[in-house]
């Protein structure tokens, strides 16, 4: 990915007046986000947290959203950075003092890796007061890590510490062909039904960055009763749309994805892959005319907005879509 532009610029705000305004509620739950330090960084830096502020807390993020998103109230589900060579225990508990310092809006999930003993986890869930589990691909022994298996980077003793606990699953699948590839179908589905009481938010709208994915492999995982979606960084309509209509409008949840909300361009479709378009790999004057890319989190927001008119889905349906269903969720 190209590095962020952090600052909100004049055609950000003409793009939101004229496509979002009218289309986004007044209060949203954002379940995806991340918050950190980069003290915590123990390797380098991802140019993506090097560019923006040090302390990325609750407070950072709602200033950040009221400036491409005004007028709108904020909660949401936040974990860490999942860097390779993070600092787990200086991120979690960054995290866990930003959960007690807004126990009324914010919600959090641990960041985990596969050698954590799963008594550890649970244990460091019950103390902090996470509600859910954050696992990533780059902690999976696989190599390349884009090729890992879900158990790869999510062992089942994981899975069964959510299951005890009620937690959220966060997972962002990774191989190259994501839902539409019958190892992560097999995976996800046998877990989820295994251990019902776990509850399974699959990132990137099942990681349809390349929604095609998503259409071809979703209904794999039709009637499963604890698996929701996020919509979050994906930038094309198709992927949500497919959810809807396979597993219901109540099983799609909004997330931004912050920071990628302030990386400036969109992700494509392209062959059985996608590719981020920005600045830094795309020659945005070569266009029959000028090219103001905006930010991804307003790509994103009109990539929903054309969902939801194309589905025919209402105010209500919307609004449960940035709100409702995820708050079902996380009740105390």
């Amino acid at each position: 990915m190209s590095r962020p532009d952090w600052g909100v610029q004049e055609e950000d705000l003409a793009f939101f007046a004229r496509e979002i305004d009218s289309f986004l509620p007044p209060h949203i739950f954002d379940a995806h986000c991340h918050l950190y330090q980069c003290i915590d960084f123990k390797g380098a830096t991802p140019a993506l947290a090097a560019d923006g502020p040090e302390r990325v807390d609750w407070a950072c993020f709602l200033r950040h959203m009221a400036a491409i998103t005004p007028g709108r109230t904020y909660a949401g589900l936040a974990f860490p950075f999942p860097a390779k060579g993070v600092d787990f225990a200086g991120a979690n508990a960054f995290l866990a003092a930003e959960l007690a310092a807004h126990p009324a809006t914010l919600r959090g999930s641990m960041l985990i890796e596969p050698g954590m003993d799963a008594e550890f986890v649970r244990e460091s869930v019950r103390r902090n007061g996470f509600s859910g589990l954050k696992c990533y691909h780059v902690y999976a022994a696989t190599a390349p890590t884009w090729d890992a298996a879900v158990e790869a980077y999510l062992p089942e003793e994981h899975v069964r510490v959510a299951h005890d606990l009620g937690l959220t699953i966060t997972l962002h699948m990774v191989r190259a062909r994501a839902i539409a590839d019958p190892v992560n179908q097999e995976a996800i589905a046998r877990l989820a039904r295994k251990y019902p009481n776990a509850r399974w938010i699959l990132a990137h709208a099942a990681r349809g960055f390349n929604p095609y994915h998503t259409v071809e492999g979703i209904g794999a995982l039709r009637g499963i009763g604890n698996i929701w979606c996020d919509t979050s960084a994906v930038t094309e309509a198709g992927a949500f749309e497919a959810i809807v209509r396979t597993l219901g409008a109540d099983r799609l949840v909004y997330g931004a994805d912050f920071p990628v909300t302030h990386l400036r361009g969109r992700c494509v479709a392209i062959g059985d892959s996608f590719l981020w378009l920005t600045a830094d790999n795309t020659n945005f004057g070569a266009a029959h005319a000028a090219v103001h890319p905006v930010l991804v989190q307003l790509e994103s927001l009109r990539a929903l907005k054309q969902a939801c008119w194309n589905l025919g889905l209402g105010d209500t349906a919307v609004e449960g879509i940035f709100s409702r269903h995820a708050e079902a969720l996380f009740k105390p």
